[in-house]
This record gives C-alpha cells, sequence and structure tokens, in this order.
C-alpha cells in the first residue's frame, strides 16, 4: 500500500503546483471559458486544467512503475504494455481536448478522435474479453471484444465530459469513483489498475484545490475527457479481468451518476428531435440549480449520491452474484431517485414558505 499512497501524493502535488502554470498559459493562449446563457459562471476562466491532470498523472505513473518493483507490488510486462496504451490513449484524449478548447471542434470530430484513443488502449491490451452473466460462469466475447471495449470508453468518456457542468462536479467525482475503484482492484489483486486509479485519484485531488467553488480554472475539455477515458481505461484493465458477475455491475454502479445524466440527456434530445450533441440546461445539475439549490449544495448532493452508490457497489462484491445484482439494482434506482426527492423537497418548502410570508 505504500506504493500507492506515494503515487497518489506525487500525483495531487504536482497537479497543485501544474495548475497555476496551466492556467497562466490558457489565458495567454486565448484557452477560456466566457460567461453565456448556456453557462452558470460569471466571469472569464481558463480552460486548460487537462494538462496539468496529464503531466501529473504521467510523471506519478512513471515514478509508481520505477518503484514497483523496491516496494514488492509485481507488474507484469505485459500488464506495463497495457498501461503505456492506455497512457498513450490518455494522451490522444487531451491533446484532442487542448484543441476543441482552445480552438473548439465539430462534434463527430471530436467522437471520432475518441474512438481512435480507445482503439489505442485496446491495441495494447485493454480490452473486456470477457463477461460473467447469471446463466454462466463466463461468456467469452472474442471478436467483438475490441467493439464493446470502445463502445464503453468512448461511453463512460463523453458522460465525464456531459456531467463537468459545476466547479468540482467531475474532477470530485472522479475522486469518488477512483476510490471505489481502488479498492475493488486491491481486493481482486489488480495491481496495474490500483496503481493508474491512484495516479488518476491523486490528480483529481490536487485539483479540486482550485477547481472547487469557486473556480480559478476549469477541466475544459481536456480534462474532463481525459479523466471520463482513464476512469473507463482502469475498470477495463482492473475490475472487470474478475469472473464475478458483480465486476460487470461495480462499474456502472459507481459511474451510475454520470451515467444516468448521459442517458437521459439521449433520450431527452432523441424525443424532442434535437442533435444528440446539441448541449442544453436540463442535466441533474442545472435541475438541482433551478430547484433552489445553490452551487455548492447541487456538487454535494451529487457527491453523497456517488458516495451512496460506491458504497454499495463495495458492499455488493461481499455477497454472491446475484445477491449482489439484486443488492445493486436497488441502490442504484434508490440514488438516482434520492437526487428527484431532494430536488422536490426544496421546491415544497420553498412554495410553503412562499404561502406563510
Amino acid at each position: 500500500m505504500y506504493l500507492y499512497a506515494i503515487v497518489f501524493l506525487l500525483s495531487a502535488v504536482l497537479t497543485i503546483l501544474f495548475t497555476p502554470p496551466a492556467r497562466r498559459l490558457a489565458l495567454r493562449l486565448g484557452a477560456i471559458d466566457r460567461p453565456s446563457k448556456r453557462k452558470i459562471h460569471k466571469k472569464i476562466i481558463s480552460r486548460f486544467g487537462g494538462l496539468s491532470l496529464f503531466l501529473s498523472f504521467v510523471v506519478s505513473m512513471a515514478a509508481g512503475l520505477i518503484l514497483a518493483r523496491q516496494f514488492g507490488v509485481n507488474i507484469s510486462e505485459k500488464d506495463v504494455t497495457t498501461l503505456f496504451g492506455v497512457i498513450f490513449g490518455g494522451g490522444v484524449i487531451v491533446l484532442l481536448g487542448l484543441f476543441d478548447d482552445l480552438k473548439g471542434m465539430p462534434p463527430a470530430v471530436k467522437l471520432a478522435g475518441q474512438i481512435v484513443a480507445s482503439g489505442v488502449a485496446v491495441y495494447f491490451g485493454a480490452q473486456i474479453i470477457f463477461v460473467s452473466t447469471p446463466f454462466s460462469k463466463l461468456m467469452m466475447l472474442g471478436a467483438v471484444a475490441p467493439l464493446v471495449t470502445i463502445i464503453w470508453m468512448v461511453a463512460i468518456t463523453n458522460a465525464m465530459n456531459l456531467i463537468d457542468g459545476l466547479d468540482g462536479l467531475a474532477a470530485g467525482i472522479a475522486v469518488i469513483s477512483g476510490i471505489a475503484l481502488f479498492i475493488v482492484a486491491i481486493r481482486t489483486g489488480q495491481t496495474d489498475s490500483a496503481l493508474l486509479l491512484a495516479a488518476l485519484t491523486g490528480a483529481s485531488m490536487g485539483f479540486l484545490r482550485y477547481n472547487f467553488f469557486p473556480a480559478t480554472i476549469f477541466l475544459g475539455d481536456s480534462g474532463s475527457l481525459f479523466l471520463g477515458f482513464m476512469l473507463a481505461s482502469a475498470s477495463v484493465v482492473g475490475v472487470l479481468k474478475s469472473t464475478l458477475l458483480i465486476a460487470l455491475i461495480v462499474p456502472i454502479a459507481v459511474l451510475g451518476i454520470p451515467i444516468y445524466d448521459t442517458a437521459a440527456a439521449i433520450i431527452r434530445r432523441a424525443v424532442s428531435g434535437r442533435p444528440i450533441f446539441e448541449a442544453d440546461k436540463k442535466h441533474i445539475h442545472h435541475r438541482l440549480l433551478k430547484a433552489g439549490f445553490n452551487q455548492r449544495e447541487v456538487v454535494m448532493i451529487i457527491y453523497f449520491a456517488c458516495v451512496i452508490l460506491s458504497a454499495a457497489a463495495l458492499a455488493a462484491t461481499a455477497f454472491d452474484n446475484y445477491p449482489a445484482l439484486i443488492l445493486l439494482s436497488v441502490f442504484v434506482v434508490l440514488g438516482i431517485l434520492a437526487l428527484d426527492m431532494a430536488k422536490n423537497l426544496l421546491r415544497n418548502l420553498a412554495f410553503l414558505n412562499g404561502r406563510s410570508k
């Protein structure tokens, strides 16, 4: 555990050190987020958060791989190759995001870039080769494994990108999700995934120093896409290697809020006949803001929901497949309902308060 603690702390400290220069560079190059009707913030904010995250992550990962043998942590050459592919793919994602933060990019081009980055990781070995089902011990994916993996990685990458709408929201979700997935990786002996998650969680924690409300720098597309890509990759190289049915469900539960928000956005836009990639102000955080919560309260409510789902996922790993599946399904539903209940409760209180006046 000492190795992971060192990697976590190194990544956090480096992010704290690298973020101010990244902020100044963004201002100099014009990579800024201006206030608008669709935006929540009221002043110009830098958008190069992904740059400091990526640099910190790469340095801490390199240090972790160098120190691994000294701390008795065994990471095979095959796993190192896979990690290299994931880092390389993450670099593609960050470059894609930086260009979008600076110049803007059509959604189709951005999606193509995400597919390429995912393909790089898959090529180097990050694949969902099999899954467990309630009906058989293992279901080998065979030739469709690369396609399934790319779909998973692109989906989670975009889920984190879409949830990044308030100060500290996406970075905080990455911290909570990273800790939960790290615990599962340690339990299942997935040292490669655990190392990746220690570096990613540390970088995310360090970035919150500048990104929590009131933020002085945003993740930008470079940061939110990077976080999503790495969380998806970590679940592929670690948690999804387990033969337990619950291994397939754990990442979905841990990342339940971003996944739910993305699915709701796609359905909402498809039903209304609008382009899927068209931005709107009907995400979870927008609805909670409209209900009367302030930014800090909304972020803390969503954090709490993520903690509940992550705790449920971790608790479920102690049970056999069927009870775990049932338990997680219940908690996922309750976690999503809790958001709407909180929103409706505040709305009712505001109504009663208005009548009393």
